[in-house]
């Protein structure tokens, strides 16, 4: 199979969807990979690295569109450059469509274009792929938290996070126990710090506490106790995901005007459209603002502020996938693994995913795929 590798082309997306050794998996199994020139350079690999891993280089987006069966994104793509594609191509990609516009998804129907998300295949319950940017988002959430609750940003409330004697440690409050909210729970308890997590899944808040050896304060979820814990916190760190749709705001306005002033908000559900009321999305260059004298961060791509630790990690979790498919094709792929095809939004002209299709007022039909062998 022919498969394509774009330089992204959102506002300060460094990662790369495939690293030099995914792209060495694919030509050993006698695939062809087309990369565009510089699309590694944000998370450092060269041109050389990919020709040394048996990629051809190409100059010009439009020729990777024009030479790749299957095209391998981080982002999604701009209505623009779906304009490139040809039709029936596969595009694997974190496409985000609860948070995008009707008028992209129905470009891709117009051209028989399949389109795979990452953040919704599944695996035993799981999903891999956005896992693997969630245990990233989830580390980082506290790095980024730790930097604004400082004296060295003008609004910082100048508080260590881990406290010294006779001081108390910062209080982190996080709302999700999640993978993002295990990974930030985590960070946050190695510093020393005081966490707490709420979550409406008691069994969620039960595994938690045994990975954590119970160093953390579990909390039911409900609206009084994360009335409680905003107003309570140093930092809040919002890990809310809802698979396929547009996250609720569950944090409202009215309980941000309630925290400390130079508290921090880390909106990590900023991609799904963000559960804080008073959050917008932000950038990597101008990443904060100040709302209600509250820090607010809301950048939807936070793993790209690590580009070589995330590309690696997405071609580890997402590699299998696009193996499968350059291997098997698209129908063998999703028969052996119907989880896989929780992933596929758009087929053969039609939308595929019945909650996308519901959202948009889309014509919808159950993904119906036959065996080429």
């Amino acid at each position: 199979m022919r498969i394509g590798i774009p330089k992204e082309t959102h506002h300060e997306e460094k990662r790369v969807s495939l690293a030099p050794a995914g792209v060495d998996t694919l030509v050993k199994f006698g695939h062809t990979v087309f990369i565009e020139t510089s699309a590694g350079e944000g998370s450092h690999f060269t041109d050389e690295d990919y020709i040394s891993a048996g990629a051809t280089i190409v100059y010009s987006k439009e020729e990777v569109y024009q030479r790749a069966e299957l095209i391998a994104q981080v982002s999604h793509l701009m209505e623009e450059e779906i304009d490139l594609l040809e039709e029936h191509q596969i595009v694997i990609a974190f496409h985000k469509f609860a948070v995008g516009k009707k008028s992209a998804i129905e470009k891709y129907m117009e051209k028989k274009i399949t389109t795979i998300s990452y953040e919704l295949i599944e695996k035993n319950d799981e999903l891999p792929v956005l896992q693997s940017m969630s245990e990233i988002a989830g580390q980082l959430a506290v790095q980024i938290g730790e930097k604004y609750m400082g004296s060295d940003y003008q609004y910082g409330r100048g508080i260590l996070m881990g406290g010294i004697a006779g001081v108390a440690p910062a209080a982190v409050v996080v709302l999700g126990a999640g993978v993002v909210g295990l990974n930030a729970a985590r960070a946050v308890v190695g510093r020393g710090a005081q966490v707490i997590v709420l979550d409406r899944d008691l069994r969620r808040l039960k595994r938690l506490e045994n990975v954590l050896s119970k160093n953390i304060t579990t909390v039911v979820a409900n609206p009084y106790t994360i009335a409680r814990g905003v107003k309570f916190a140093d930092l809040f760190i919002g890990a809310v995901q809802v698979r396929g749709e547009k996250v609720p705001h569950i944090v409202t306005e009215k309980m941000v005007k309630s925290m400390k002033k130079g508290s921090v908000i880390v909106d990590l559900s900023i991609d799904q459209g963000g559960c804080v009321e008073t959050s917008r999305p932000t950038t990597l260059s101008n990443p904060v603002f100040v709302e209600h004298g509250v820090i607010h961060f809301c950048v939807p791509n936070i793993p790209a502020m690590v580009s070589r630790t995330a590309s690696y990690g997405l071609t580890n979790a997402s590699l299998e996938y696009i193996l499968e498919i350059a291997n098997n094709g698209l129908s063998n792929a999703v028969l052996g693994d119907p989880d896989f095809s929780k992933g596929i939004c758009t087929y053969n002209g039609y939308c595929t995913n019945q909650i996308l299709a519901d959202s948009f007022n889309l014509e919808y039909r159950r993904l119906h795929i036959f065996s080429t062998n």
